[in-house]
């Protein structure tokens, strides 16, 4: 029972972050729809079942089953993820990332960031979100330009802070990159 109330405090910690990161970046609208996916029974109850608390359950649930159903649903109905921009390609006949739309980067950038928040709590830095980014391996999956434009704001988060940076994220429109 624990667990069940521990997840829907942390996601909804988490979306309420997300939300205001939103909103310095110019996207309000997204963010109050970000991630209520995380809230149907497909990834609420494995979610609470497999509550962490320092990172999402989903590795857990992966080391229970060899994956995770809550992602493949998740990842499926939110934009914000690179896994979404993914197609069939008639050139190569097999599976390629895709290319972002600008306004999905911004949400991306400000889950990321949050996520850093809410699993770190008073531990976190702006080192945290482009550190995580360049030990994993998202930048090789995901479409070289989102990549690019991802690491360029998570770099600028590092060194110049979160007003600057959500100030040049709000003030880029789509015919801008």
């Amino acid at each position: 029972m624990w667990h069940f109330v521990k997840h829907f405090v942390t996601v909804t910690r988490h979306r309420h972050t997300v939300i205001r990161h939103c909103a310095k970046a110019g996207i309000l609208w997204q963010g109050l729809f970000h991630d209520l996916s995380k809230y149907s029974p497909s990834e609420f109850i494995p979610g609470a079942r497999y509550y962490l608390g320092d990172r999402s359950p989903t590795e857990a649930e992966r080391r229970a089953n060899g994956y995770s159903a809550a992602w493949m649903h998740h990842k499926g109905r939110n934009k914000h993820h690179f896994e979404y921009w993914s197609d069939y390609s008639l050139k190569t006949r097999r599976i390629e990332s895709v290319e972002m739309p600008l306004k999905y980067v911004k949400e991306m950038f400000c889950d990321r960031v949050a996520a850093g928040k809410t699993y770190l709590g008073k531990n976190y830095t702006n080192d945290n979100p482009i550190n995580y980014f360049l030990g994993g391996q998202a930048k090789n999956i995901m479409h070289p330009k989102t990549a690019e434009l991802l690491q360029e704001w998570l770099l600028m988060l590092q060194r110049e802070g979160e007003e600057k940076t959500f100030a040049h994220i709000r003030s880029l429109k789509q015919s801008d990159i």
